[in-house]
């Protein structure tokens, strides 16, 4: 199981005080081929990466530009990432996109990313207004169709399915329409990818919402956004999903 935490615009030099206390208790909660990954801001990366190197826990960062270099002030590329000693890298988060990022461009940068042996945490999901109009397969379509075109190996990524309506709302989908959805998202890997894709969840989750996702078999993850900052928080989550 992937449990990915995404600290967003949070935290600074002094939260390697969360993370050594979260790597001091993550053994007694996990199994042994959990990955525990922590997608920091840039500041963090360099800094992170070489204190949890001989750790169970990896880190990564919360975008990139699409090209390696150039004139662009105040962007990060994903070889400079790679070269923080981070290896993962979130993209298409709905935040990201809501500030104007493209299906084309994400799959630009994922591109880019995969080159630089960067594991790809590719987010995708529908609004409340596209749930609503009963869109979500046709936005969850278009997202993996365009924003994976020309991608033959799937290896190096991962697929976080994130209803926006449901990011730090408190609100989950419902299990049987969150199944569909998880269904759904795999028919469209199952004939390119020979089904071998990984499917993460993420949105509102936290320790009461987790053991609601226990019984549905084909997701292998979760994308933990605010709980992640939380030791108690997200020792929890881990240790009530294996109730």
């Amino acid at each position: 199981m992937y449990f990915i935490g995404n600290w967003k615009m949070y935290g600074d030099f002094s939260s390697i005080k969360i993370l050594k206390s979260i790597n001091s208790s993550i053994n007694a909660v996990t199994k042994k081929k959990d990955k525990i990954i922590f997608c920091v801001p840039y500041t963090l990366l360099n800094f992170f990466s070489l204190k949890f190197k001989k750790s169970k826990i990896a880190i990564g960062a919360q975008n990139c530009h699409h090209l390696e270099n150039g004139p662009f002030t105040g962007f990060v590329s994903s070889k400079m990432i790679k070269n923080t000693g981070a290896k993962y890298v979130i993209l298409g988060h709905s935040e990201s996109r809501n500030l104007g990022e493209k299906n084309k461009l994400i799959n630009l940068k994922i591109k880019s990313a995969i080159k630089n042996n960067l594991t790809v945490i590719y987010c995708i999901g529908e609004t409340l207004k596209e749930k609503r109009n009963k869109d979500t397969n046709k936005v969850l379509s278009k997202q993996i169709k365009i924003g994976l075109k020309n991608i033959k190996n799937i290896k190096n990524i991962i697929i976080s399915y994130e209803p926006v309506w449901s990011i730090g709302t408190g609100i989950i989908p419902k299990i049987k329409d969150l199944k569909k959805t998880i269904t759904f998202i795999k028919s469209k890997f199952s004939k390119k990818y020979k089904n071998k894709v990984k499917i993460i969840y993420g949105g509102s989750v936290n320790p009461k919402t987790i053991s609601t996702f226990r019984n549905i078999k084909d997701i292998n993850g979760f994308l933990i956004g605010g709980a992640s900052q939380s030791k108690k928080k997200f020792i929890d989550i881990i240790r009530n999903y294996y109730k």
